[in-house]
């Protein structure tokens, strides 16, 4: 029998407002988080991200702006009135209970009836595969189970929202790779709107539907993971989300871009003529096979200091500039290499797409 939930819906966030002293946690942030969808809030120690969830879940009460979930404005209604699930970091699992009992812990709060309880209960489990663990306690359980357990007892409630705060943090990273899927999986499954809290930039990539990446209280950039990664709003998000090499540059009227390692050329560019600007090369953009006939960006490069990892080799490439004396290096990752230069340095030609040059604001 499929799990019953309600109808998944949207939150909406609009010009809200946490403050901690001299500290604006969170700086009037406006956002809309659609019905169903996987949301991701990512961002660094002090963001303001993990604020922002306590204040949809009704755990923090904002200084100014307004919650949403669907067309109930829930800003002022106590958590256990919103009808969200909350999944902590540390589980918090009850020692003395069963897996059953812990999981039954909301309905007993919202004095459901034993019959109604019991079914519920054993969809919530089955849905997070835990039925043959249901008398368990909890310290008989792996760190994996018990979130599991922690999720069952989010979802028993029937929530309109799912909130996870970090719930993978405390896993081991072979478990860390399985729960993602299976976070994923339980929210499509049930049509949840789930908005999750993490620091972990791969989690986030790997099962977003969107990311919003928060600093010093507000969303630098919000959009799907591929465009954060691939076109970050900012220097800050091209910095946080992976790792880039940056150039200091200046556009030049023909739309190209001079920098110490030579002219570069964008496949577009929103600067005018005259602009200081920062080239974002991500390392894997960088490459070492015989560029396309025509290719722009083509340089005469050094590779040394070669990490060799069999499938993968991390170079450092030093590209000699226009000027006397300049030189520019770059962190390289060369996808099943042909060249590994660890104590002697290697000459190549090196080059990247227009498409991989990436231009950001100072």
């Amino acid at each position: 029998m499929p799990y019953e939930f309600i109808m998944a819906l949207p939150v909406l966030l609009h010009d809200l407002t946490k403050v901690f002293g001299e500290t604006r946690a969170v700086d009037g942030i406006s956002c809309t988080i659609e019905g169903g969808e996987l949301f991701f809030l990512l961002g660094p120690s002090g963001c303001g991200k993990t604020t922002l969830l306590r204040c949809i879940a009704g755990f923090h009460e904002p200084d100014s702006g307004t919650v949403h979930i669907g067309e109930r404005d829930v800003t002022n209604l106590p958590p256990y009135e919103r009808d969200a699930g909350m999944v902590f970091q540390s589980y918090a699992l009850w020692p003395h209970m069963t897996v059953s009992q812990n999981v039954a812990f909301g309905l007993d709060m919202r004095k459901v009836g034993s019959k109604e309880k019991k079914q519920r209960v054993n969809e919530a489990l089955e849905m997070v595969q835990m039925t043959d663990r249901a008398t368990f306690k909890p310290n008989q359980l792996s760190g994996g189970q018990q979130q599991r357990v922690a999720l069952a007892r989010a979802l028993v409630i029937r929530p309109t929202c799912l909130l996870l705060d970090e719930p993978l943090s405390n896993l081991d990273a072979k478990l860390r790779l399985e729960m993602r899927t299976e976070i994923r999986r339980i929210c499509k499954q049930a049509g949840l709107t789930g908005i999750y809290v993490t620091h972990d930039q791969k989690e986030a990539l790997s099962i977003a539907d969107r990311i919003a990446i928060l600093n010093g209280g507000k969303i630098q950039h919000c959009g799907p993971p591929q465009e954060v990664y691939l076109r970050p709003k900012n220097k800050f998000v091209a910095d946080f989300i992976g790792e880039t090499n940056f150039i200091e540059g200046t556009v030049t009227d023909s739309a190209t871009v001079e920098t110490a390692m030579g002219i570069l050329t964008p496949e577009e560019c929103r600067f005018d003529a005259g602009s200081k600007i920062t080239v974002s090369l991500r390392p894997e953009t960088i490459n070492f096979e015989e560029p396309p006939i025509g290719c722009p960006n083509v340089f005469d490069g050094s590779v040394h200091d070669t990490i060799y990892l069999g499938e993968v080799a991390q170079h450092k490439v030093t590209i000699k500039g226009l000027g006397d004396n300049t030189q520019t290096q770059l962190k390289a990752f060369d996808l099943n290499p042909r060249i590994v230069a660890r104590d002697t340095a290697s000459q190549a030609k090196v080059w990247v797409h227009a498409r991989d040059v990436i231009l950001l604001a100072e």
